[in-house]
Parts: structure tokens; C-alpha cells; sequence
């Protein structure tokens, strides 16, 4: 920017009027030239006294820090002398006053520039960005405290608070006062690169403490997943200080201390913060390239997830702070970055239904429990659906599974209701009958078809629990969850019947019915042959929701342990007179009372039901039996 002052010295040089006669003034133009003087040797008071190359006071200490008020002056005369200088120059280009000015204004800005340096360096506490990005909300945080009552450690924040509010408040002010004068009298570019140097050392400090270095392609194949975990942890960490302190700071206070010239403001902060950024939004797209479409383990979306919950979260705050033209670059890499993270989690749910579908393992869990498939998978859905917000965005590009292939009223989603949320629960409702679909098959792994049923109920069982204890319920909808707990009272009862079933058969359907002794030994005997057979089957079952298995024995023991102990207490003399009336006789023939009976159906089902490691096969063969009955 060129220098006022400076334009009227070379018209010094290239204009010899000194050898023309001095100019007639005006009564009106004595008077201004009186006045002219008189703020010309005003200022010279003042700036001589700041001299740094006469005084060594001067050139030790801070005009701002050891005489504010004088610091004031100083500003205000300085301007006054730049307004005088424009005045002169447009009566005579050449005076001696104009050129006396212009070596105070030089000697001027040379203070300032001292000044300018110096409370940009000494106030780094105070002008760190944290510190600058907390001064705009202060004042609503300050108010907020007196609707709560007052005690000494809130007393103490909140002095804390309006200290640091005070001090940057005045350093700002002062730096801003500074900058107008100086870009005023022509020296702007002296300012911008004092405040460049300083301010752009600091936010890269920042930046590299937050950990955030330049990483290649190359260099991040090699990292192993820990390695490049830990560093997705950082920047995460990283992303939300830049945008709530960091940048967001800088950016406040380039506009404060740069107000009169928004070519300054662009300027400054661009140069200061758009390498950075633009390194700390890269990072996405080096991981997203990094994580292979088909050998990554799952638990690598989630880190992709949080990057871009991380870049989406904050975009208002990107768009705001970033606003220029020249640091759109920012803007394109942050959004670049979203769009690379969008295709690799794409790719990765991809890959998990398949992983789902292909499962090839052979575990066979003991006593029917829940299969380690399930387990792992439902918990990968259920975080899934922690991410349903940015899972809305991430999936609206690709097309919803096919709701023909969905059982009939799997879920209640009108068939026109396309909104995203809708397409979303689709999607979720899918996986997790790709899930049970698998289980569905690996149930034929079991040669009892009792311990088929108990097994699905296991699953399905565990499947609903995770289901009503995460976001899936609210994406899902009751509905849904009613549905799938029918199915597995559904199951149960199945399994109640061909376990159990063949016990209750063997007492008489018809109570008052007379039987003769031998029949009356016969039913005794086949009921403690069969439920000592059935026992020895299920003791080896597990249920493990405790609930449940709770359900499933007390409904087994309402049915059989009543009918058996009226047909014990009503029949067992008959049994005692053809034997010839000892208990040991009894014994002989009778095996359980219903006592017994009772004691060994509360020992079934204890275990926990869960085996071998297997990772999470195509559904639409079970899709009859996952369908509401």
C-alpha cells in the first residue's frame, strides 16, 4: 500500500517550485496553516518524546503498558498529523511543513510498529485462541451465573472469567487502535507482516501440539491399525479445539483487530490459518485410503463414522469461520473428505452384510445358546445405530434394500413413506434379518429339533434385548419389537412342546377315569422313564437371559407339575396295596414325587449358553420362518 507521506517527497524531488516565489495565502488559509503548525509541533512533542533512536527510555519501554492514557494521545495526534499531511499536500506538495511531518510519521510508525510487536508478543496468554474464542461468549456466561446461588468456588470462576475477559478486551482494543492508525497513514503492510509472523507461528504451534502432521498415502499403508487408531483419536481431538479455539480464535480476532480493511481481514487470516486447516481436513481422506474395502475387521467404521460425525457436526462452524474465497480450499478439502469417509463406510456396511451372509463357521454352541454370530453382530448394529444421524446423510446416495424381499408386514413402514428415516430403519430391519436368517440355518446344526427351537430362542431373544436397549428401537419402532417378541414365544412354546410334550403324554388326558393297578404302575413308570430321558436331554440346555429362562420353567412346571401331583396323590395307593403296602415298594415304581419333580425342573437351563469365536450367509431361503406367524 503506498504512504501518503511518501507520495508528497517525491513530488518534492521532481518538482523544483523552491525556486518559485513564495505563494499568497488567504486570511482563511493563514489561519489554517496557524492551525496546521500547531498540530504538526503537537504531534512532534509527543512522537520525539518516543523516539527510540534519541531516548533510551523510549526504546526500553512500552508506551501502552507504562502511560495508556499517553498511548491514547499518541494515536490521536498521529492521526491528526496524517489528516494534516493530506491537507498540505494539496496546498503545496513542497513545503518544509510536509516534510517535517513526514519524518515525524516516520518516526511514528516506527513506535508503533515496536508497539504493535510487542503487545502482540507479550499477550500471547492472552490472545492464545482459547482465550480470544471464550471473550465473545463471556459476557452470556457471566449472566448465566446469577440464576444460580452464589458460593466461594463460583465466585472464583467467575472473577477468573471476567479477568481474562478484561485483559484480552484491552489488548484487542489497543492492537486494533494501532492497525487503523498505521494502515490510515499508509503502512499497512508493515502491520499485516508484524501480525502474519506472530499470529501465524502461534496456529501452527497449536496445530502441531494437536499432533496433526502431514502424512502420506505411502506411510499410512504401513501403520499398523493401532498406530493409525491412536492418531484418528487425535484428530479428532484435534478437530474439536481447532474449531472451538484455534481457528474459530484466530478468526475473531483478525476481524476485531483488522475491522477497517476487509482485504486486510482475508488477507491475514488465509495466510495465517489455510495451510493448517487445510492439513487438519486432509487427514480423512488419507485414512479412508488406508482402510482396505475387503481385509478390514468392522470395528474400523465406527473410527470412520466418528471422522465424519466429526467434519459434519462442525460444518456450520467451517463454513463460518473459512467464509473467504481464498480459503474456500479449506471448505472443498473438509467436504472432500466427507464424501471420501461417505464411499469408505458405504463399502464397509457393504462388507458386513456379506461377512454375515458367507459365514462358514461351524461352532456349534453348547446347550443352545447364543451363538457367538449373533452376539457379535448385534452389537455391531446396535452401534450402528448410535451413528443414525449421519448415517441418514452417508446412505442417501445408495438405494435402500428391496422391501419386496422383507417378510410381509415385517416392520410397520407404509410402503410410501420414502423419507430417509424410513429408508434408514429398512436398512438396519435387513441386516438383522440377514443375521437371523443365518442362525436360522446354523439351528440345523443341532440334531434334537427341541434344542433347534431353544436355540432360536436364545438368538432371537438376545437380538430383541439389544434391539430395546439401543437407538434400534427408536429406528425400528415397536412394532417391530412386538412382532419379534411373538416370534419367540413362538419358538418357545415349539420347544416346550417337543421337549416336554412327550412327558405330559404319559399322564391321563381324562383325571376321573378309572384305571386298574397295573395301569395306574404302567403310567408311573413311563412318566419317570420319559421325564428322566427328557431331563437328561435339556439338563445340558442353557437359557441365558435370565428372564427368560425363568419364563420357560415356571410355563413348563404350571403344565406338568400340577396334573402330576393329582395324579401322585390320587393313585399312588393304588400302586402301595398291589405292592403290598410298603413305601419301599412304592419306591420301586414311582421314581419321582412331585417334589422331585420340582427340584430338578429349577436346575434347568443354568449356564451361560456361549462358545467358540466366530465372526459374523442368503436369507431369503428362511424368510418363511422369520415371517410373522
Amino acid at each position: 500500500m503506498p504512504r501518503k507521506g511518501m507520495r508528497s517527497l517525491c513530488c518534492v524531488a521532481k518538482t523544483p517550485s523552491n525556486l518559485q516565489p513564495p505563494l499568497t495565502l488567504t486570511p482563511r488559509q493563514s489561519l489554517e496553516s496557524a492551525a496546521a503548525y500547531g498540530i504538526i509541533e503537537s504531534a512532534a512533542d509527543i512522537i520525539e518524546r518516543w523516539n527510540t533512536e534519541t531516548s533510551t527510555f523510549a526504546k526500553v519501554t512500552s508506551m501502552f503498558y507504562e502511560d495508556k492514557a499517553e498511548a491514547m494521545v499518541f494515536i490521536e495526534r498521529v492521526n491528526n498529523l496524517q489528516k494534516t499531511m493530506d491537507l498540505l499536500v494539496s496546498e503545496d506538495p513542497n513545503s518544509e511543513r510536509l516534510m517535517r511531518a513526514q519524518r515525524l510519521m516516520e518516526i511514528a510508525m516506527k513506535r508503533l510498529q515496536k508497539e504493535f510487536y510487542q503487545i502482540l508478543s507479550m499477550n500471547r496468554a492472552y490472545l492464545d485462541p482459547e482465550s480470544v474464542s471464550t471473550r465473545s461468549s463471556l459476557t452470556s456466561a457471566r449472566s448465566s451465573y446469577s440464576d444460580f446461588p452464589e458460593d466461594d468456588d463460583s465466585n472464583t470462576v467467575g472473577d477468573s472469567i471476567v479477568e481474562v475477559e478484561e485483559v484480552a478486551s484491552k489488548v484487542m482494543t489497543d492492537l486494533r487502535s494501532i492497525a487503523e492508525c498505521m494502515i490510515a497513514s499508509g503502512y499497512a503492510k508493515e502491520c499485516v507482516i508484524i501480525y502474519k509472523t506472530i499470529r501465524k507461528s502461534i496456529i501452527d504451534e497449536g496445530v502441531y501440539r494437536l499432533d496433526v502432521e502431514k502424512i502420506s498415502i505411502a506411510k499410512a499403508k504401513k501403520m499398523s491399525w493401532e498406530e493409525m487408531e491412536i492418531k484418528i483419536r487425535s484428530w479428532l481431538e484435534a478437530v474439536k479445539v481447532s474449531m472451538e479455539t484455534l481457528f474459530k480464535g484466530e478468526r475473531i480476532l483478525c476481524d476485531h483487530v483488522f475491522q477497517s480493511s476487509d482485504a486486510i481481514r482475508e488477507s491475514c487470516f488465509t495466510e495465517i490459518s489455510r495451510e493448517g486447516a487445510v492439513l487438519l481436513f486432509g487427514f480423512p481422506e488419507i485414512v479412508s485410503a488406508k482402510i482396505s474395502k475387503k481385509s478390514s475387521p468392522p470395528e474400523k467404521t465406527f473410527r470412520l463414522l466418528d471422522m465424519y460425525s466429526a467434519i459434519a457436526g462442525n460444518w456450520r462452524a467451517i463454513e463460518s469461520i473459512f467464509s473467504f474465497e481464498s480459503t474456500s480450499v479449506v471448505r472443498s478439502q473438509a467436504l472432500k473428505s466427507l464424501v471420501s469417509l461417505s464411499e469408505s463406510i458405504r463399502s464397509q456396511l457393504r462388507h458386513f452384510e456379506s461377512r454375515i451372509e458367507k459365514d462358514s463357521s461351524k461352532v456349534v454352541v453348547h446347550g443352545g445358546g447364543v451363538h457367538p454370530l449373533t452376539t457379535s453382530a448385534m452389537n455391531h448394529i446396535s452401534l450402528l445405530a448410535d451413528y443414525s444421524n449421519v448415517l441418514v446423510d452417508i446412505l442417501s446416495g445408495s438405494p435402500p434394500p428391496d422391501r419386496t424381499l422383507l417378510p410381509e408386514s415385517y416392520f410397520n413402514v407404509s410402503d410410501s413413506d420414502d423419507s430417509p428415516s424410513s429408508e434408514l430403519a429398512i436398512r438396519f430391519a435387513w441386516l438383522i434379518l440377514v443375521l437371523l436368517c443365518k442362525i436360522d440355518r446354523k439351528a440345523n446344526h443341532y440334531k434334537d429339533c427341541s434344542v433347534q427351537y431353544l436355540f432360536l430362542t436364545n438368538n432371537l431373544q438376545h437380538v430383541v434385548s439389544r434391539a430395546r436397549c439401543s437407538n434400534l428401537k427408536q429406528l425400528l419402532g415397536d412394532d417391530w419389537v412386538r412382532r419379534h417378541v411373538a416370534k419367540i414365544k413362538q419358538f418357545s412354546d415349539s420347544y416346550k412342546r417337543l421337549a416336554w410334550g412327550p412327558v405330559l403324554v404319559t399322564l391321563p388326558e381324562n383325571r376321573a377315569v378309572e384305571l386298574s393297578a397295573e395301569e395306574v404302575k404302567e403310567r408311573f413308570e413311563k412318566f419317570s422313564d420319559s421325564f428322566e430321558r427328557a431331563y437328561g436331554k435339556q439338563s445340558t440346555c442353557v437359557v441365558p437371559d435370565s428372564e427368560l429362562r425363568e419364563e420357560i420353567k415356571l410355563s413348563i412346571a404350571r403344565k406338568l407339575v400340577p396334573i402330576y401331583r393329582e395324579y401322585y396323590n390320587t393313585r399312588r395307593s393304588v400302586v402301595v396295596a398291589g405292592a403290598g403296602g410298603g413305601v419301599r415298594n412304592l419306591s420301586s415304581v414311582v421314581q419321582f414325587t412331585p417334589e422331585d419333580v420340582e427340584s430338578h425342573l429349577s436346575d434347568l437351563f443354568s449356564g451361560e449358553g456361549t462358545s467358540g469365536s466366530s465372526y459374523v450367509s442368503s436369507p431369503l431361503s428362511c424368510l418363511s420362518r422369520q415371517s410373522t406367524p
